[in-house]
């Protein structure tokens, strides 16, 4: 009887590890974003203002880098997937 392998291959352990990233990021966001609500006594001070825009950029760049990722990824297991064409 054969056994399954006891490790999963690296690229789609990676690929499924972006795309729970990816998953999360709107969590993550939600959370920077409520951070100053829960600190504002008298409303938004201007440092409040420059972290709410700080961590809107970050999630951007952030979004940004897991999405070339994936699509990194993904183009990598076509070409993985892709019979060879004998000429």
């Amino acid at each position: 009887m054969g056994r399954a392998p006891l490790f999963l291959a690296r690229e789609g352990y990676r690929r499924r590890r972006l795309a729970d990233m990816a998953r999360l990021l709107p969590l993550l966001g939600l959370a920077l974003f409520l951070v100053p609500v829960l600190d504002a006594e008298d409303g938004l001070s201007a440092a409040m203002l420059i972290y709410l825009f700080s961590a809107w950029a970050g999630l951007i760049v952030l979004s940004a880098v897991v999405a070339r990722l994936l699509c990194r990824s993904g183009a990598m297991d076509e070409e993985a997937e892709a019979p060879e064409e004998s000429q």
